[in-house]
């Protein structure tokens, strides 16, 4: 390992538990707006993406405001939207990069880890490879065939893992009592 949470100052655990928590908050809010856009499922993700292009207008040539009061059961409840190809291309253009920088964030919590070397560069691939699958599922569910959404459900579903396994790792090693010592 380059550095060592586990006797990392605790400013620097503190810093790292609290990226990690406003990632874990981020993450979940992602799930909440995954499940009302898009779902879950293959076949929701299929239909989402995979469907024929509806012509939507991109910001700046349009903005539309439109102000209803809901209950809380039908913010759950959201009618089936979908993805055009220039919705897509917007997406990408702002997701994928913010997707490198957390897994290059988490890469380097990674690298302060006590882990076999191996399972440091399997979490870091891990990491990168989640988003890519992603992304690269919805692109072919769009361009190719709708049974491809497998690899966007899998992509999202490993990057919630990759994220889950750093997390408890880190506030495993960070914040555990260790024996005979004083933190």
């Amino acid at each position: 390992m380059i550095y060592d949470l586990r006797q990392a100052d605790r400013r620097v655990k503190w810093l790292v538990t609290y990226l990690l928590a406003t990632f874990g908050l981020a993450y979940l809010f992602g799930g909440w707006m995954v499940a009302l856009f898009a779902g879950f499922t293959p076949h929701d993700v299929a239909a989402t993406y995979g469907s024929p292009e509806m012509h939507m207008a991109m910001p700046p040539s349009s903005t539309t405001v439109v102000e209803h009061t809901m209950s809380f059961r039908e913010f759950g409840s959201a009618e089936h939207y979908t993805v055009d190809r220039d919705l897509l291309v917007q997406d990408t253009h702002v997701h994928v990069p913010m997707y490198g920088v957390i897994a290059a964030a988490l890469s380097l919590v990674v690298l302060g880890l006590d882990l076999a070397r191996r399972w440091g560069y399997a979490l870091i691939t891990l990491l990168f490879a989640a988003p890519w699958l992603h992304f690269a599922g919805m692109w072919l569910t769009k361009l190719v065939s709708s049974r491809l959404a497998v690899l966007t459900v899998a992509g999202g579903w490993a990057m919630g893992l990759a994220y889950t396994i750093v997390t408890g790792i880190a506030l495993w090693q960070m914040w555990r009592p260790m024996p005979g010592g004083v933190r």
